[in-house]
């Protein structure tokens, strides 16, 4: 008897281990887990199945077949890469909108500037001004045509305008006399050499300039940025990444813990390892970003466009004054040089004062600032930049760190031992890498070829080192030629953006000093004929009629 109440007892021991063992083997979370996240499989396990048929979850006892794995894996990819794209969101939509701010404010500044002195000019001078209103207008497009890509040299254009501006005054301040184009040619060679306008050129040449060449670096480098934030998101997964990935993420599931996520500095050297490539553009991307904020400070002061081309008006309109008041002077000087020219018929030398404007501009008044579309001052716009700027410094050397503190991969804030390891629920031990590529070489998790970095993250690379060579210039107020690729006929990049590929650059200066001419003594001069100067308040009502004709290009 007592015999079999002993075997009875075993028998019953043999059961509750058994119930226990059944219990722990069983896959029902796993179902309810794989149910919830969407997966749809053929089969899932009731209980444990031996996993010889694994190739990345551990080999034992398992909840997951051969499909589900597969399925995993595939899941895990799209995982990692949309975490990814969501992580860079903000940092995209950043320079993607304050590019478009910036665009829109310069561009509107300009056609403001264009459009405030056509109506003031309109206002003042009428007639003589509307005949020749063409000569700003070609002013003010090429100014834009700069802004927005073009091959100009601003320096050049300015001085190839007073010259043009000389001529039409000269014409008009000596209408008794025939001008011909030999003439003009000759005229041109004094400009340096009078200064008519005064020192008003050199002045408004060195604020545009400078100016012109911050704000087009500027937005250009903010359209870089963008692009370059936006490829650099789209991340390329490699296989031992996408294993790596699908160990960390879906791993648990086969083991039963659905629930359970990975320890963070496990996820930290899986991400490194995913985002090697990532974290080696960081130097050349805080390098640029540095670059971007000297600039800035440039637009916030002595280079700021907004405080050039307000008053604009108002300078030309004081080099005109300047011509006006000394056209006697520089009439008798030009003489001297070319020669008299011939008289003129009486239709020429006493044509009519309602064709001649005589009336001074109005004084400028800095309150009145345009209505831009972006709906802010220029300093405002920088001061908000320069913010978002600063917090996008270091941002994929940290991205690691930013994804793994998501608890959707993580296990957040439980302990060291309430983790997966890659393994099974306990502490993780390995070392966290360094960032970088080189420093991958010896990452526990992800097996990364250091030989072969990513040819599209070089690219980017390179395309912020151009960029940031450029806005260092621009800081010192020079310029250098930036032609989009995919434009190499018009040397343009579209509105302000700079480029939109991989930026090639001449590395040379394009805005250097124009070459002084200096003043012809060869040309013929008739001692015998008498130097007629023109009688001053002619010359001072043609004065201002050139204002208007000193728009009209040759």
């Amino acid at each position: 008897m007592l015999r079999l109440e002993t075997i009875i007892c075993t028998f019953s021991v043999l059961s509750v281990a058994a119930r226990a063992d059944f219990k722990a083997r069983n896959c029902s979370e796993v179902r309810e887990a794989c149910t919830a996240r969407g997966f749809s499989f053929a089969h899932v396990p009731l209980q444990e199945i031996p996993g010889e048929h694994l190739r990345v979850c551990p080999q034992g006892n398992t909840c997951c077949t051969q499909e589900m794995e597969d399925k995993f894996g595939q899941q895990s990819k799209q995982d990692f890469e949309s975490l990814v794209d969501e992580m860079s969101h903000e940092l995209r939509s950043t320079f993607v909108s304050r590019h478009k701010r910036f665009d829109e404010f310069f561009l509107e500044l300009l056609e403001n500037t264009e459009r405030s002195l056509h109506e003031m000019f309109v206002r003042t001078y009428g007639k003589p001004y509307m005949q020749n209103s063409a000569v700003f207008e070609n002013l003010f497009a090429e100014l834009k045509r700069y802004y927005t890509g073009g091959n100009v040299n601003l320096e050049e254009m300015l001085n190839d305008f007073w010259s043009r501006l000389l001529e039409r005054m000269f014409t008009l301040l000596n209408s008794q006399y025939v001008i011909t184009e030999d003439y003009l040619e000759c005229i041109s060679k004094y400009t340096e050499e009078l200064k008519p306008f005064g020192d008003v050129p050199r002045k408004l040449k060195a604020q545009v300039t400078r100016a012109f060449i911050a704000a087009r670096t500027f937005v250009q480098g903010l359209s870089v940025g963008r692009e370059v934030a936006q490829r650099v998101s789209k991340v390329s997964s490699t296989p031992p990444c996408i294993r790596a990935l699908t160990k960390m993420m879906y791993c648990p599931y086969c083991q039963g813990m659905p629930a359970v996520k990975s320890c963070k500095n496990y996820c930290l050297n899986v991400m490194k390892g995913c985002l090697a490539n990532q974290a080696d553009l960081d130097p050349e991307w805080n390098l640029y970003i540095d670059a971007m904020l000297l600039v800035a400070q440039r637009l916030e002061g002595p280079f700021n466009i907004e405080s050039v081309m307000e008053p604009i008006d108002v300078k030309i309109s004081e080099a005109i004054m300047n011509m006006q008041e000394n056209s006697a002077q520089v009439s008798y000087r030009v003489f001297q040089g070319c020669g008299q020219p011939k008289p003129a018929g009486m239709t020429r030398s006493t044509r009519g004062v309602s064709d001649v404007f005589n009336a001074r501009f109005r004084p400028y008044s800095p309150e009145e600032r345009p209505t831009t579309a972006a709906g802010t001052s220029l300093d405002r716009l920088v001061v908000d930049i320069k913010e978002k700027l600063k917090l996008s410094k270091k941002f994929w050397s940290i991205l690691p760190e930013a994804m793994c503190v998501e608890d959707r991969v993580t296990a957040g804030n439980a302990s060291d031992d309430e983790c997966w390891n890659g393994h099974t629920k306990g502490r993780y031990f390995s070392e966290v890498q360094k960032d970088g590529l080189t420093n991958q070489v010896n990452n526990p998790e992800v097996l990364v070829d250091i030989t072969r970095p990513d040819t599209l993250i070089r690219q980017q690379i390179m395309a912020l080192r151009v960029m940031t060579n450029k806005l260092r210039n621009a800081y010192n107020g020079n310029d250098i030629y930036f032609q989009d690729s995919s434009d190499e006929g018009s040397g343009g990049s579209g509105s302000g953006s700079g480029c939109t590929e991989v930026c090639p650059t001449d590395m040379e200066g394009a805005a250097s000093e124009a070459p002084v001419v200096e003043a012809d003594r060869s040309g013929p001069v008739d001692d015998s004929a008498p130097l007629h100067a023109p009688s001053v308040a002619l010359p001072t009502m043609l004065a201002l009629s050139v204002l208007a004709l000193h728009r009209q290009w040759r």
